[in-house]
């Protein structure tokens, strides 16, 4: 499987989301209490057999891992390029 590929990015999160629970010593119920979801929700979402975006967002809470998201979705922001564009009228080539 390819990184690329929904089930290459299932596995990769799952795998890290995984460490992220071995890492604060946590055991899967556990953790599946703190984010309430389910513990069979939380084997899936670890082992990359498909979740769904509320329990990612549930469980990276429940870790304190919150940065993980603000890195997947960063605020948006005009360039100071787009914003002189955006002040130019166009003329008619003649």
């Amino acid at each position: 499987m390819t990184l690329g590929s929904p089930e290459g990015w299932e596995q990769s999160l799952g795998e890290q989301v995984r460490t992220l629970r071995i890492q604060k010593n946590l055991k899967q119920d556990e953790l599946a209490a703190r984010a309430a979801v389910s513990k069979s929700a939380l084997f899936n979402l670890e082992n990359g057999k498909g979740s769904t975006l509320r329990t990612l967002v549930s469980v990276l809470n429940a870790l304190g891992e919150t940065s993980w998201l603000e890195n997947l979705a960063p605020a948006v922001s005009v360039s100071p390029i787009q914003m002189l564009e955006l002040g130019k009228q166009r003329r008619r080539v003649r």
